[in-house]
């Protein structure tokens, strides 16, 4: 059976995509958690979680006022982000373009 570029292309977004934004969302949560307890900030994994999370934290400071009363709210909207790109973005490119297969 011979599936076509949209067929690959929605494979690649469920296959690959999704579990990507969800490994991301729990990336997410852990640099939160990292920043209640003040790790040591020389350890190669929080190094590594925090250079996949502070850029995107740093551009939505910039873009939004998401800091009330000393408390940082660019996790909790990068959260969201990621959610709706999974919940509502992928599984309609996905049926879209099942429909031109």
């Amino acid at each position: 059976m011979f599936i076509g570029w949209t067929g690959l292309v929605a494979f690649i977004l469920f296959r690959v995509i999704s579990p990507l934004l969800s490994l991301y969302f729990w990336i997410i949560i852990i640099s939160a958690v990292l920043s209640w307890v003040q790790p040591d900030p020389y350890h190669p994994l929080v190094r590594a979680i925090y250079g996949l999370t502070e850029p995107v934290f740093e551009w939505i400071r910039e873009h939004m006022p998401v800091v009330f009363g000393g408390i940082d709210l660019s996790p909790m909207v990068l959260l969201l982000v990621v959610e709706f790109l999974q919940v509502w973005l992928l599984p309609n490119l996905y049926m879209l373009l099942l429909n031109l297969a």
